[in-house]
């Protein structure tokens, strides 16, 4: 390609490169500079943004960021595209696509069919010259509703994922955050544990615990021990309970394959999860992980800016049909997300371009404890999502997790976003607190009951 310029004020910027468009219009964030990528300049920037909003939608299709003979992810988006979806917005640029995705046309029906015709390069494109208000509205409009044992995703309701992490995965400390996290009204998402050991016996007896729980109390709900899909793939062999198979994706082949995962793979973890036929409204049943900066600190970039390899990896996430996908927003550090400013702003990001793409997003709000961030600035972009339409968040105790040290959201979150925005749980799982008794309507709100459920009270007393 000969290159791409915009000239302002008397000054032409050049650009040697579509992906050099990209990392340059990107919002400023600590990983792009990390990757001598970023801009120079807030000059730079804004005439970077200006260039890409006067590029066809088309120039994607063409002009692939990473090489289509070389990526196994480069070749999933291209050979995946759906012309005919793309039809209605493949006469626009990018700026007018923004401007397009912000009127009464983009609908929730029109984004729903457009979904399977945009790439993620696209909807990485556009979000660079989007606010955060229109991250919000329009990503608001979009509804991505997957099913297991419940439904999630409707309009009008919030999931969460239960996280009841343990530092020795022991039993007794697990179940006590488990009947924690239920009387708050969380897990309806999943109830997902974060193991210590990675043994596939130790997998396959918290499997057999969660799966216990939910059966002994009825939940309509879904266990999953975040394990290596191989793992999974194993822990089905021996005959274990599992409902969701989950992974840590990413939007390079590279990078995937530095977590010793391919696409390939992946569907053998798909197909496998398929034959347990544990789903009773749906077979929705992977859960994906994703994050900002995983391309770049396994140095499987290939120049491409951090923001657009997490958009990438949604077409991989995509093309399982999962239950879950959520992004770890500040989990790898301040070397990719340095403060809260910037953590909020790709959280927005992540949500809007995974909804774009027809992906089931939730967010793990969170932060390291060395990360310019605090709190506050979760509790901005924890009400943000919450308008966005975010599909679930997380549950942790205190929301301080003390098996993988760092600060994230907890059960009480949820119950604040749920009473101040008006959203409920899982059409399924909010019946099921209703008839436990662990939340009541109040003039239309959702509280917390008044006792502990007998139920809850026995199992506790037998631990104690």
């Amino acid at each position: 390609m000969a290159g791409y310029s915009y000239s302002v004020g008397g000054t032409t910027w050049r650009f040697d490169s579509l992906r050099e468009v990209m990392a340059k219009a990107s919002p400023a964030r600590s990983g792009d500079y990390l990757a001598e990528i970023a801009a120079g300049s807030d000059a730079e920037r804004v005439a970077a943004q200006m260039c890409l909003a006067q590029l066809p939608l088309k120039r994607f299709l063409n002009e692939a960021l990473i090489p289509y003979e070389t990526d196994e992810v480069t070749r999933l988006i291209i050979d995946s595209h759906d012309a005919e979806a793309f039809a209605p917005v493949s006469h626009l640029t990018v700026g007018d696509f923004r401007n397009w995705l912000l009127g009464d046309e983009a609908d929730e029906a029109s984004l729903r069919a457009l979904a399977p015709g945009l790439t993620p390069e696209m909807v990485a494109a556009v979000s660079k010259i989007m606010r955060v208000q229109d991250l919000i509205l329009v990503a608001q409009k979009v509804r991505v509703v997957t099913r297991f044992r419940n439904t999630i995703g409707l309009r009008g309701r919030m999931s969460t994922r239960l996280q009841p992490n343990h530092p020795t995965d022991d039993g007794a400390g697990i179940a006590a955050s488990i009947v924690d996290g239920l009387l708050y009204g969380n897990g309806d998402a999943v109830i997902g544990i974060n193991p210590a050991t990675d043994s596939t016996s130790g997998i396959c007896e918290l499997l057999k615990m969660l799966d216990a729980i939910i059966q002994r109390y009825e939940i309509p709900t879904q266990g999953c021990i975040l394990t290596h899909v191989t793992t999974s793939i194993e822990a089905i062999a021996r005959g274990a309970p599992l409902d969701l198979v989950f992974q840590s994706i990413a939007g390079t082949e590279e990078a995937n394959t530095s977590f010793g995962i391919n696409l390939a793979m992946l569907q053998e973890g798909y197909e496998a999860g398929l034959s347990q036929k544990r789903g009773t409204v749906g077979d929705n049943l992977m859960y994906f992980e994703t994050g900002q900066g995983s391309a770049l600190s396994a140095n499987a970039h290939h120049g491409v800016d951090q923001q657009t390899c997490e958009a990438r990896a949604y077409a991989v996430a995509r093309r399982f049909k999962p239950l879950l996908v959520n992004t770890v927003v500040g989990f790898i550090g301040p070397e990719y997300l340095y403060n809260g400013k910037q953590i909020i702003r790709a959280g927005l990001e992540d949500h809007f371009c995974a909804k774009l793409l027809g992906v089931p997003m939730g967010c793990d709000i969170c932060y390291t404890n060395h990360a310019e961030a605090d709190q506050d600035d979760m509790d901005v972009l924890l009400t943000l999502l919450g308008t966005a339409g975010i599909n679930f968040i997380m549950g942790i105790p205190g929301s301080d997790d003390v098996m993988l040290n760092y600060q994230t959201t907890s059960f009480h979150d949820a119950l604040y976003l749920r009473q101040s925005l008006g959203l409920r749980p899982a059409p399924e799982f909010e019946e099921w607190l209703a008839k436990m008794e662990i939340l009541r309507q109040d003039g239309g709100r959702i509280q917390l009951g008044e006792q502990l459920p007998a139920a809850f009270r026995q199992a506790l007393e037998r631990m104690a």
